[in-house]
């Protein structure tokens, strides 16, 4: 489904948990890392399609997550012709997305990577707000920092980070889903993340409907 420029409408998902690091993701067999996002079907509103992605990339339901915001308008990215099938050149420029910030309720331990049998990713992490753009696909680099920029407002603090929390860069992988939490050798617990399932801060105020 392409509208008339041949952009395909699509959704990008920013996932949070409580100390407002973001959910993400390395691509199956590629050195690329990158957030969920996919194509809007037919007759689906962008939430829907959001809560279908998430679920079908990540394993999380609709309960597991907290709408924060959303990018007010599409914001485009256009894909060279080495990426686009040769039966398409000519009509499929790119897509067109909308960005949804989500506040995770969930344990890490929920997060499956291999609910469907075509997994996008095969190992994840928590990082800092303000990921690193050299590992995105080039020409996705644009879009990424405009949503990460627009959605940055509705953090509690501010988004280049907390002096006090300290930053986690460890990687869960394809093969162990639903393993216990690894964490970085002498780190406590944080609060919130293994057995209690309600992170989500309730000082965040919902955006209006743009």
């Amino acid at each position: 489904m392409l509208d008339r420029e041949g952009f395909r409408p699509n959704v990008g998902i920013i996932l949070l948990n409580a100390q407002n690091e973001v959910w993400w993701g390395k691509r199956v067999r590629e050195h690329s890392w990158q957030f969920p996002q996919g194509g809007i079907k037919y007759g689906e509103t962008p939430e829907q399609a959001m809560f279908r992605e998430l679920e079908e990339e990540i394993g999380l339901r609709q309960e597991h997550v907290k709408i924060v915001g959303r990018t007010r308008d599409w914001l485009r990215y256009e894909v060279p012709d080495h990426f686009i099938k040769r039966e398409i050149r000519g009509h499929y420029r790119g897509q067109k997305q909308i960005w949804f910030l989500l506040r995770m309720c969930a344990r890490d331990n929920d997060v499956n990577l291999r609910l469907t049998d075509h997994p996008e990713f095969d190992a994840w992490r928590w990082h800092e707000y303000w990921v690193p753009l050299d590992v995105v696909i080039e020409f996705k680099r644009d879009v990424y920092q405009r949503a990460l920029q627009e959605l940055s407002r509705f953090l509690t603090w501010p988004a280049h980070g907390n002096a006090q929390q300290p930053h986690r860069h460890t990687s869960r992988y394809l093969r162990q889903p639903h393993a216990p939490r690894v964490q970085e050798a002498g780190a406590p617990a944080k609060a919130g993340e293994d057995g209690n399932r309600d992170n989500c801060t309730p000082e965040l105020i919902l955006p209006g409907k743009p």
